[in-house]
Formats: C-alpha cells, structure tokens, sequence
C-alpha cells in the first residue's frame, strides 16, 4: 500500500534528488525519499539506542570485550 504525497524541497535538495535518478543509482525520486526515510529512521532508533545505554549508567566490571571474548573462549573449551 502507498500514499502519495506532495512535498517541496529546497532547490539544492531538489537538484540532489534530480542527480541521484540521473546518475542511475535509483530509479526514481520515490525511491531516494523512500531509502532517505530508512535512513532517517534507524538513524533515530540508533539515537535511543545510544541514550538508553548512557542513561544505564557504567559498565560493570569485568564486561568489557577483552573480558567477554575471555568468557567465550572458557566456554567454548569446557564445550
């Protein structure tokens, strides 16, 4: 299902869209606002991603990767 939209853009973002088609790297301006909008929106999820675990406080001692590649080779041995 879509939904057409009317949207305006910029001259520069407008010239952009236009070389991105041209260019052939997309199809048509739908799909570079489609895959602009991908972006944007792990773009944000990677952002409260990022603040969930700052706002979790430090790490705990003993978790850093040196230490859990340390855990992963004792068990891979008791394996």
């Amino acid at each position: 299902m879509t939904e057409k939209l009317s949207i305006s853009l910029t001259d520069e973002h407008a010239h952009l869209l236009q070389e991105a088609v041209e260019s052939g790297d997309y199809a048509s301006s739908s799909e570079v606002i489609r895959e602009a909008l991908r972006e944007w929106k792990a773009r944000r999820l990677l952002g409260r991603m990022w603040d969930e675990g700052i706002a979790s406080g430090p790490a705990d001692p003993g978790s850093g990767m040196g230490d859990i590649k340390a855990e992963a080779r004792r068990r891979k041995s008791r394996a």
